[in-house]
């Protein structure tokens, strides 16, 4: 299955009618250029798991970085870690 697929089946797990209408999923980009992706963990199991931290900086076009805060899941890359960010997402609901 492909990651998008995934994240899709995800969201839709969480959907219970109440949920979607305050968290959710948020998918931008950035004007350096990039992409940022917030995850809502409110509601979830995720909420006091622990992840930890990635940071990869190898210049200004090549950088990833992700993390949780503030009851989020946050993720931030170049124009081409869009499907990275949601690997790191997937690895962390997966994860024991």
């Amino acid at each position: 299955m492909d990651i998008l697929s995934w994240v899709e089946d995800w969201y839709k797990e969480h959907c219970d009618g109440v949920w979607e209408h305050d968290y959710g999923i948020t998918i931008g980009t950035l004007d350096n250029p990039g992409w940022y992706v917030r995850i809502n963990l409110n509601g979830t199991s995720l909420l006091n798991k622990n992840f930890e931290n990635i940071d990869l900086m190898v210049d200004d076009k090549n950088w990833i970085k992700c993390m949780k805060e503030n009851e989020e899941f946050k993720g931030f890359g170049d124009s081409h870690k869009l499907i990275t960010i949601l690997g790191y997402f997937k690895e962390f609901v997966l994860s024991e």
